[in-house]
């Protein structure tokens, strides 16, 4: 990014959407960096497109997934998380990690999605758990190292490193961090996949 595209960016307002779950709200801010995340999540946020969905896919110490139009009012037995959303280009930042509370756009496997295209519609929002170096050390290859910066985080408040540079992070909550942590530890085995036996259904709204 040249310093002009940066000062920019930099320059424009940073949007925060409240996403409200029966645990209390979580506050994020978006990334004026990843301009094709950041404004697709407010025109599905601004048209209502979450309000109902649920948390469907919730993974202790990794991550809790939502978003998909088919989880509103879901029967027990229904499969959830298959994408007909519509695709975007892949952001992915070097500068961004997947540290606790960071939300990232759900994506389908680099088998059939080489380019790492994002899904419009759902998303996710770490949790993850506290790394130490010898951890992160086998996760570095040839090609990728974390930056010091990145090791602080993981080692401090944790999170997913594994998934670095591989989603495309646009944007991380700022306020009610500790619920992902209630989301993450909901039970789950009672409905088909990672769901949650008792449904976290969402309301997603920009409040600037």
């Amino acid at each position: 990014m040249s310093s002009l595209m940066a000062m920019s960016v930099a320059q424009e307002k940073v949007r925060k959407a409240k996403i409200t779950t029966p645990f209390g709200d979580m506050i994020v801010k978006l990334h004026n960096d990843t301009p094709l995340h950041r404004d697709n999540f407010i025109n599905y946020a601004e048209k209502g497109w979450y309000d109902g969905t649920i948390f469907h896919r919730v993974i202790p110490y990794f991550m809790a997934q939502g978003g998909d139009p088919n989880s509103v009012g879901a029967e027990p037995d229904q499969a959830l998380g298959s994408d007909r959303c519509a695709k975007i280009p892949n952001e992915i930042k070097p500068h961004y990690f997947h540290k606790k509370g960071v939300l990232a756009a759900a994506r389908l496997p680099d088998g059939i999605n080489p380019t790492k295209e994002s899904s419009a519609c759902q998303f996710f929002v770490v949790q993850g758990f506290k790394q130490n170096d010898a951890q992160l050390n086998a996760m570095e290859t040839d090609n990728f190292k974390f930056s010091d910066m990145a090791r602080a985080y993981y080692k401090t408040i944790g999170g997913s490193p594994s998934l670095d540079m591989n989603y495309t992070i646009f944007g991380e909550v700022i306020e009610g961090l500790e619920i992902i942590d209630l989301i993450c530890n909901m039970p789950t085995g009672k409905h088909v996949g990672d769901r949650p036996n008792t449904d976290v259904v969402m309301k997603v709204e920009m409040i600037n």
